[in-house]
């Protein structure tokens, strides 16, 4: 399981430190990613042939598909902490089936609950903490960090499914159906909701970098190959898009007569969450002074523990309405572990979050459980020495440190080193994404199993659906509230970090210092009807909103929806062979 270097030393690291994808074993270049089928051309494949492709597995007498996906290298899920495709073929009876696909669907739901919990309260206030440490300015905290955040669940599911040639279609779809949808659906429903004038220079700077993303991806499949070169110039493109942004911003304040810490009009900024923050026990400013004790007091460490591991406010229940009380008790059991596992430091608050007793425990369960998310666990249960476990190891060091920093420190006053639970939180974080977006591949490679249906168009449809449904609402709910140039900012903006980072950083992780190419060989149709959809869609709205001055409404976005409509329905005559290429 170890990690091959590439470049620069150090690079691979990166996955063995994260778990996100381990190292292909060397073997003769180039290495095959397969974007348009269930299972790869070659691999494994070719050494046994067709007939043992998993996904031929319903084609088989109904008693003999345990014996056929155990007995089939194909069918091995890599990663992951459940074997779904041994639950579904050889735990449920063939008659039960139809239970099991249901509660598989259940549990996708679920992990896509994960993954935007995790997302916006975890993740990206670190995120925004670890920013304000380093003292980034908002235009390049908005275009780094910020993007990160809001792109962690798709970027950690591309990265997931790169480091499997079989799950490989499940990224080019999830990354292009994704933008395809967001750009618009989304664009559109925000000019539907409220129509506005676009703001011209971010936009159209936007859409060229897009399109540029878009042109490399199109190059990239069409000669069936990344290079470590190509696959570090996704990488280096957004960090020119980076420095472009921060030089516009610059420019713009500058004719504008600003200063460097006024804010251009046009800037996006980091989009409020729907849902308020929850209060945490003492700071309860948000109801009224008449819960403000009159004398301050001291609060005893088992109360601040209970009352920071609360994911409910009672006064807040009662103001709600019945779906988001039925909302909020699915989430209630995920907050509640992630209150355990992830320490928050907010830079907005007085006491930055500083929960002692909280923080204490923190240190022993945030190291605890990266190591058991990591490859599944398979590094936390490693023995030294054959005598004791990596996991009891850290247990003893992260107690000890516990125990130091309870002594030292107090209930009123962050310490000093405060910070530096944000980077922790970060990581555990990171963790907890990466092990969900592990669980929502494999679950969806199963379904495709089942459906006989190519990962491609999982990708574009479920997976892609599904992590947007976060940015659909915040964007929609920003229009809604009177800011649609920021919604549409953030449809053509934040989408770029995805495609750019998600395909650039899952190549770059599967490549070794003796397989330095990355083949790619979309032998499906769909895959170019989807490259061609993202590259059409993002072309008429650079043609049409220049030619209506930026100014849009209710026709620009009722096209948009019309166009992804006609988009879904040409992928999936594609998919069932209806749309084919004729015999050359």
């Amino acid at each position: 399981m170890g990690q091959g270097a590439v470049g620069p030393a150090g690079v691979l690291g990166l996955a063995g430190v994260l778990g996100l994808a381990g190292a292909q074993p060397a073997g003769p270049p180039p290495l095959l990613l397969d974007p348009g089928r269930t299972v790869p051309p070659g691999g494994e494949a070719q050494s046994h042939g067709r007939d043992v492709d998993c996904w031929e597995v319903r084609k088989h007498n109904s008693s003999e598909w345990c014996r056929f996906i155990r007995s089939n290298p194909d069918c091995r899920l890599d990663g992951g902490f459940l074997n779904y495709l041994e639950g579904v073929f050889c735990t449920f009876p063939p008659r039960l089936l139809p239970l099991a696909v249901t509660l598989y669907a259940l549990w996708l739901l679920y992990l896509f609950i994960i993954l935007g919990v995790t997302a916006e309260k975890f993740f990206c206030p670190n995120l925004s903490a670890i920013s304000t440490n380093l003292r980034l300015s908002h235009n390049v905290a908005g275009v780094t960090f910020l993007a990160f955040g809001n792109g962690a669940p798709d970027v950690f599911s591309a990265v997931v499914a790169f480091s499997n040639p079989r799950t490989a279609g499940l990224a080019i779809g999830a990354v292009f159906g994704a933008g395809v949808f967001v750009t618009t659906v989304v664009a559109g429903g925000i000019a539907l909701v409220k129509p506005f004038t676009a703001a011209s220079r971010p936009f159209l700077r936007d859409v060229i970098f897009y399109m540029l993303a878009v042109f490399l991806t199109f190059l990239v499949l069409y000669f069936g190959r990344i290079t470590l070169g190509e696959a570090l110039g996704y990488l280096g493109l957004y960090i020119f898009y980076v420095l472009t942004v921060v030089l516009c911003t610059w420019i713009h304040r500058w004719q504008r007569g600003d200063g460097p810490g006024a804010a251009g009009a046009w800037e996006p900024e980091a989009p409020r969450d729907a849902e308020e923050p929850e209060s945490s026990g003492t700071n309860s400013g948000d109801y009224g002074e008449e819960y403000q004790p009159l004398l301050p007091s001291r609060e005893p460490s088992l109360r601040i523990l209970t009352t920071a591991l609360s994911p409910l406010d009672c006064r807040k229940w009662r103001r709600k309405p019945w779906y988001w009380r039925l909302f909020k008790v699915l989430k209630v059991p995920v907050e509640l572990v992630l209150l355990l596992t992830v320490p928050v430091v907010d830079p907005d608050k007085d006491d930055l979050n500083w929960k002692r007793p909280l923080n204490c425990l923190h240190v022993v369960t945030s190291p605890l459980l990266c190591i058991l998310t990591l490859k599944s666990g398979t590094y936390g249960l490693y023995q030294i020495q054959g005598v004791f476990p990596v996991w009891g190891l850290v247990t003893l060091v992260g107690s000890a440190l516990a125990i130091i920093i309870f002594v030292t420190t107090s209930n009123e006053e962050p310490p000093k080193y405060h910070c530096v639970f944000a980077f922790l939180g970060f990581l555990a974080s990171a963790m907890w994404i990466n092990a969900a977006a592990t669980e929502l591949v494999n679950i969806l490679q199963t379904l495709g199993i089942i459906f006989q249906l190519s990962n491609t168009v999982l990708g574009l449809t479920l997976l892609a659906w599904g992590n947007s449904i976060g940015d659909t609402f915040s964007d929609l709910t920003m229009a809604r509230q009177g800011y649609p140039r920021m919604a549409f900012s953030a449809c053509f903006g934040g989408i770029i970090f995805n495609i750019v980072v998600g395909v650039g950083l899952g190549c770059l992780l599967q490549m070794t210092s003796s397989q330095l190419v990355v083949k790619l060989e979309p032998d499906s149709l769909l895959v170019w009807v989807l490259a061609g959809a993202l590259g059409l869609s993002l072309v008429f709205s650079f043609v049409w909103v220049p030619a209506q001055c930026f100014q849009l409404g209710k026709a620009y976005g009722i096209c948009l929806i019309l166009y992804y409509l006609a988009f879904l329905c040409v992928a999936l005559l594609t998919e069932f062979k209806v749309i084919r290429l004729s015999a050359v």
